[in-house]
């Protein structure tokens, strides 16, 4: 079984919110990545982007310079 470790969740109102998340953040070079969901967590559309805590202040600017606003920031252990 995989060890679970601290994951941030960003979480977006709708799945067009999800998208420009994955499109900026590959343009940027910034860490994460697009993932489902995860079940412990209520979210308008079904899809996420998931990182290490300690890239939130990297992919919050990266957010910033896009103007692209998060339903939620989450850690869980995933």
């Amino acid at each position: 079984m995989r060890k679970k470790v601290p994951t941030l969740v960003i979480t977006f109102a709708t799945t067009t919110r999800a998208m420009k998340m994955e499109t900026c953040c590959k343009e940027a070079g910034a860490p994460g990545r697009m993932i489902p969901v995860p079940g412990e967590i209520s979210a308008g559309c079904g899809l996420a982007w998931s990182a290490k805590p300690e890239d939130r202040d990297a992919l919050e600017q990266v957010m910033a310079q896009n103007k692209l606003e998060a339903e939620g920031f989450f850690e869980i252990m995933f």
